[in-house]
């Protein structure tokens, strides 16, 4: 089936007024690129990055669109009906900000925009032993490496970002066998997943939005770990006391958090909570810019790094409690 995509050109201020209409109208499948939107999210979420995409934020700037896909065979006389409603809505509504309205259109087969996009994506393989393996993928030769499946169109966190890379190139070494492993901002539940793959008992996976917990769960179920390997909940670890408590109970061999450098610096004074005498706690999604905050976190909390990792700007450290020896990194000298 041939579907026409129809992108209507509008202001930020007039928006949802616009999407108002289109509704009652009976346009009711749509989506939206509202650069107001965009501006807020970076306003209100500032705590949960330390960058933004500079080309993703160059094409979001003047951007406020709805686009509407509409069957071939009809889109005709859909858009003549929309052409009308549009032309009426400036004399409806003449103080509102509704922009110029103009109409773009281009023709979308079904397959291209429900299915190629899958096709760009390919096993991943990380340092000496994991492949990243999209999960409607079927892979005949992983080539001796261990496969971890994921659905990349659902997930966040899928092995391509250099700090995900890094996290999981330290869990080869970290993971001898038979861990407990906490994931604190678990996202996809990725790391945990390798901590599990690479021979590690258990993993809990924590994170605060609600929806990573269904994520991190199918993402474990669907590489055999069920719930008695794998566990994903839901909980700040930072402002909720009696809920760090009740995570941190028994305490892990390995605590893990891919976050960024302004939740890091948050997250050290609970991160020796969760550490049993000789665990490890790894951390990473740090600009380089920021490490030495992240340093001096951990060097405050009672932490010691005693290894890290660099690549393309971002960096990821390997610490544990200050005095004690590590299993793993023992030739070393702390940092």
């Amino acid at each position: 089936m041939q579907w026409t995509e129809l992108t209507i050109r509008s202001a930020s201020g007039g928006i949802e007024l616009l999407c108002a209409e289109l509704t009652e109208a009976g346009f009711d499948s749509f989506m939206i690129d509202d650069t107001g939107e965009f501006r807020s999210f970076l306003e209100e979420a500032q705590d949960y990055w330390d960058y933004v995409d500079e080309s993703l934020s160059e094409k979001m700037r003047d951007i406020s669109q709805v686009r509407l896909y509409l069957e071939e065979d009809r889109a005709r006389e859909e858009i003549i009906r929309l052409q009308a409603l549009l032309k009426e809505l400036p004399g409806r509504y003449p103080g509102a900000e509704l922009g110029d309205l103009t109409i773009a259109l281009e023709k979308v087969p079904e397959e291209d925009w429900e299915n190629s996009w899958k096709q760009s994506y390919r096993p991943l393989p990380i340092g000496q032993r994991l492949l990243v393996v999209p999960k409607w993928m079927t892979v005949d030769d992983t080539e001796g490496r261990l496969p971890i499946y994921l659905d990349l169109g659902l997930t966040f966190g899928t092995g391509e970002h250099a700090s995900t890379r890094m996290c999981m190139c330290a869990l080869e070494q970290l993971v001898q066998g038979g861990e407990r492993v906490a994931d604190l901002g678990s996202g996809s539940g990725i790391l945990s997943i390798c901590a599990l793959r690479l021979g590690a008992e258990s993993a809990v996976g924590i994170d605060v939005d609600p929806a990573a917990e269904h994520i991190a769960t199918e993402n474990a179920r669907s590489n055999g770990f069920g719930p008695e390997r794998f566990s994903a909940c839901t909980g700040n670890v930072i402002t909720d006391r009696r809920r760090m408590e009740e995570l941190a109970q028994g305490g892990y061999d390995l605590v893990c958090a891919n976050i960024v450098a302004g939740v890091l610096v948050q997250l050290m004074p609970v991160i020796p909570c969760f550490l049993r005498e000789e665990a490890h706690f790894l951390c990473s999604g740090i600009l380089e810019e920021r490490e030495e905050e992240v340093r001096r976190a951990a060097e405050a909390a009672g932490l010691q790094i005693i290894r890290a990792f660099h690549a393309d700007g971002w960096c990821c450290l390997v610490g544990k409690k200050k005095g004690k020896e590590s299993r793993v990194y023992a030739d070393l000298i702390p940092e």
